[in-house]
């Protein structure tokens, strides 16, 4: 499977009110850190893998909508910790599967509706500090990393953990800007 993995230049970013189209055919595609301040996505894949990273702050608030339509895949969503995941609407055929054990939804949290259809796949939800070590599990991001040191961005790991606890970004590709 071919890897399509996209960290995002803000002049490129999708803009916040258009939906966002992702779509993936027999291959890997990743959207990882500030790639979008969009809320809404449609998500159309056949035999592939699909990870939205969502814990952007720069994402408007409010409800995220994503719109699937995916046969024998895997979507994985990096959402915010204590989001709530909404995915009753989604027509399941076959075997489908739906995982979320890495903690629940908080009071006021953000809403991530979920709809369309899913045929033999799975939907992957991710929060908080899994939601992290996701993300940091990717070449891209250990390729960041070293970029990030090279260029004297970031001086130790001590700078990293700070950065992640302040929620200062997502991925190492804009460690000094808050958002």
């Amino acid at each position: 499977m071919n890897a399509d993995t996209y960290l995002a230049d803000p002049e490129t970013s999708p803009a916040g009110g258009e939906t966002v189209r992702i779509r993936a055919h027999n291959q890997s595609v990743r959207r990882l850190g500030h790639w979008t301040a969009s809320r809404r996505f449609d998500v159309r894949a056949s035999r592939a893998s699909v990870i939205l990273e969502l814990r952007s702050p720069r994402i408007e608030a409010g409800d995220i909508e994503i719109s699937l339509d995916v046969d024998h895949s895997m979507v994985k969503l990096l959402v915010p910790d204590g989001a709530m995941v909404d995915h009753d609407d989604v027509r399941r055929i076959g075997r489908c599967g739906f995982v979320d054990w890495s903690g629940g939804p908080a009071a006021g949290g953000r809403l991530v509706r979920v709809v369309g259809e899913m045929r033999g796949s799975e939907l992957r939800i991710n929060r908080g500090g899994i939601a992290i070590v996701s993300a940091m599990l990717t070449g891209e991001y250990l390729a960041d990393l070293r970029r990030a040191f090279r260029e004297n961005r970031v001086s130790s790991l001590a700078d990293v953990r700070e950065a992640y606890r302040e929620g200062r970004w997502t991925t190492i590709e804009d460690p000094g800007r808050s958002a």
